[in-house]
């Protein structure tokens, strides 16, 4: 049997209960590596008349992560930001994104004036999945080729969480909202 969203999940309750730091989501990346090889999953996830956007999969109520999948048909860029108080885990299911981190140089936190210098890049591709911790900043440039698909765990659901979008030339941080879609 394939190992699919029910073992994912409850292999992501287990390991933040035995390590919910840095290490735990060492090993939530691996397990969502190992989840991006199940084709069934993922033609669920992101069936061909998927929308635009991302939608919940699974939302554990009693440590806070959410699974969420998300589809762009066409490039789409995303401005440095960060996941506020949340990790997040980027697992790539089709196409590539371009992940950019960042870092704050101006010494501030929160809204108005900071200035960011970009000090890594690296792509994902299908099956790769990459760790993006509490607080650091990132961006995401999806597939100029096509569509682009990916799986995403956060710490906590990003609807209800302080986080920032950050305007490089403009050197600003401004307040950023959610859009989760509904339906595939």
């Amino acid at each position: 049997m394939a190992y699919g969203l029910d073992e994912f999940v409850r292999d992501i309750k287990t390991t933040l209960k035995a390590d919910s730091g840095p290490g735990g989501r060492k090993i939530i990346r691996t397990r969502m590596e190992e989840l991006l090889q199940n084709k069934e999953f993922l033609a669920k996830a992101l069936p061909p008349d998927c929308k635009d956007g991302h939608r919940k999969l699974y939302e554990d109520k009693d440590q806070g992560f959410v699974v969420l999948a998300h589809f762009h048909s066409k490039h789409r860029f995303s401005p440095p930001h960060d996941h506020g108080p949340s990790w997040a885990i980027y697992g790539q299911a089709v196409g590539w994104s371009e992940m950019g981190i960042w870092q704050r140089t101006d010494g501030g936190t929160g809204e108005g004036k900071a200035e960011l210098k970009q000090s890594e890049s690296f792509r994902l591709t299908p099956g790769k999945a990459g760790v993006f911790d509490v607080g650091h900043i990132h961006s995401v440039d999806r597939n100029a080729d096509g569509p682009c698909g990916y799986i995403r765990v956060t710490g906590r659901d990003l609807d209800h969480v302080k986080r920032y979008r950050y305007d490089v030339e403009a050197k600003k941080a401004v307040a950023m909202e959610a859009a989760t879609v509904a339906g595939p």
